[in-house]
């Protein structure tokens, strides 16, 4: 599926990298340089939310920035496109960690010129349906649906309760994104919290959601499905209540004008700053010269840089694009090549004949998570040909936030799951009718069970279409279409800080750039990974 850009690029399509500094980036950014004791050349491969923020804070050192994307439009997973006048999300369709994104847009300068909205969202379950606005009334709805419970849910609430203390005194902005002595500062205050949630840790640390809900609640109970399936597959159960369902409820935005709206308006801002980004440019190898990154190549023309930001995927990075695989030991090889990533998803986008009033009757909030806590399915299993039956999903409304996204008197809607690595072999194997077969199928499913949210959803369609893990992994290059880097489950480890942010590679002069330098990944991740970047170039 081809995306299209919800706003329009500054003209850089023709635009071809210099060899040396180019002179048109010295009107605009001759202060800044002059700053600085040396101007370094780097080179940015992609223009996600991790390149697009280390561009932007490099180039306002003064630095000569290019960005290389792949794609015709910015944005990675953080972006969007339209159809038919309607406007989707490519894939994020929403963020956490706002203490860290919003300092991030103000140290650029575009925080102004964002429109952050926070989510409500709805629960939906055979036995409950709440919208609730505090960790207290989540409570209170599981409480009330499900009385006989009541036992597991006072010993299961018990110890998230402690997560939730713990790890609200480290709801500020990640450290990483300071230097020096507010640095320190803010170090401190992330240990003093770290501390407080140390017992936390060191109990659940290794532990996953399923071991974690097995404690409290029967295998296959219901209260038992819904613990054992919030955030990722086999997710961590210290990040269970204060990271999945606490940040939900209270730490979840959305950009009023659309994710692509906010990669469009990092792009222009670096542009403005003297960055170049060049789209529809895939860059095919990066060169090097006794063991450090000295460049790239790129449509057969080599381009020289001083460092090179790699704010793609870590796996595709060291295994496929350097040109000497000996810079990378074969241990180290075998352990990015067998590393898990995180799940893909199966999404689906709808252009609905509904006017506004009638989709919010429907809704009631953009955003609605579906749980099907009556089917028995384990998302490892990839042979699972009636998964999509049982799956539970998220329903989002992009034009529910902003009527401007869609034509007037329709609307948009997005439904989203998680779904099993290569499922059905991978899509079909290879076969192209057998995957559009596939793809179909699992569209038209998803489209019959949301009717439980939307009746009479299937006649309102004048629009529809589907996107894969391998949609994904074809437009954002992400190994397997993973949606947030490594696997988040504890004991599957690729780095050992689970909190950790590695930009340095044993390739001298190559930093890692996006959410990859982080276990876990997502926006706040590949934000921190940006910063960790400018602050190693000076």
């Amino acid at each position: 599926m081809e995306r299209q850009a919800a706003g329009l690029l500054k003209d850089g399509t023709a635009a071809r990298v210099e060899r040396g500094i180019n002179p048109g980036c010295w009107s605009a950014g001759h202060a800044r340089r002059k700053e600085i004791c040396s101007v370094k050349k780097i080179i940015i491969i992609g223009s996600g939310i991790g390149g697009l923020t280390a561009g932007n804070l490099l180039a306002q050192k003064g630095h000569d920035v290019t960005i290389f994307e792949s794609h015709r439009t910015p944005g990675g997973y953080t972006a969007g496109f339209c159809r038919n006048g309607f406007y989707f999300e490519s894939g994020t369709f929403g963020l956490e960690a706002s203490a860290t994104v919003f300092k991030a847009m103000k140290d650029i300068g575009v925080y102004n010129r964002i429109e952050f909205v926070r989510h409500q969202t709805r629960w939906v379950a055979a036995d409950f349906d709440g919208v609730p606005g505090s960790y207290s009334e989540f409570k209170e709805m599981l409480y009330s649906a499900y009385p006989r419970e009541k036992q597991g849910l006072d010993g299961f609430f018990k110890e998230t309760d402690r997560m939730v203390a713990a790890m609200g005194d480290m709801d500020k902005p990640i450290p990483y994104l300071y230097s020096g002595v507010p640095y320190l500062v803010s170090i401190f205050s992330y240990l003093t919290g770290a501390i407080k949630n140390t017992g936390v840790m060191k109990k659940y640390g290794n532990m996953t959601t399923s071991g974690f809900a097995g404690i409290f609640f029967e295998k296959d109970s219901k209260l038992y499905r819904m613990f054992s399936r919030t955030g990722y597959y086999a997710d961590m159960a210290a990040f269970l209540i204060a990271g999945a369902i606490s940040g939900i409820i209270y730490d979840y935005w959305t950009v009023k004008g659309g994710m692509q709206s906010w990669a469009d308006i990092l792009a222009d801002n670096f542009q403005k700053q003297g960055g170049r980004l060049l789209p529809a440019s895939r860059v095919e190898r990066i060169i090097t010269k006794d063991g450090a990154a000295a460049g790239v190549l790129c449509n057969g023309e080599k381009i020289n840089a001083d460092y090179i930001i790699a704010a793609c995927d870590y796996k595709k990075t060291m295994l496929n694009l350097l040109d000497q695989k000996n810079l990378i030991s074969e241990p180290m090889r075998e352990k990015i090549k067998t590393a898990p990533v995180s799940e893909g998803v199966f999404t689906v986008y709808l252009g609905l004949n509904m006017p506004a009033e009638e989709m919010r009757g429907q809704m009631l909030v953009p955003h609605v998570i579906f749980l099907d806590l009556n089917s028995n399915y384990d998302i490892t299993d990839s042979a699972d040909e009636r998964f999509f039956e049982k799956t539970s999903f998220n329903l989002y409304s992009p034009s529910m936030v902003n009527q401007d996204l869609a034509p007037l008197g329709k609307s948009s809607l997005m439904l989203q799951t998680t779904v099993p690595f290569q499922w059905m072999q991978n899509w079909g194997g290879g076969n192209r009718e057998l995957y559009r077969q596939l793809k179909y199928k699992a569209m038209e499913t998803m489209i019959d069970r949301a009717e439980a949210i939307i009746p009479g959803l299937k006649g309102a369609i004048d629009y529809k279409d589907a996107a894969t893990p391998l949609t994904y992994e074809k437009f954002t290059h992400n190994t397997a279409g993973a949606t947030s880097a490594f696997s988040w489950n504890p004991k599957k480890r690729f780095y050992k800080n689970t909190m950790g942010i590695e930009v340095k590679t044993p390739v001298k002069n190559l930093l890692i750039g996006s959410c990859w330098a982080n276990q876990i990944g997502g926006v706040p991740g590949a934000i921190s990974a940006a910063y960790r970047c400018a602050h190693i170039i000076r």
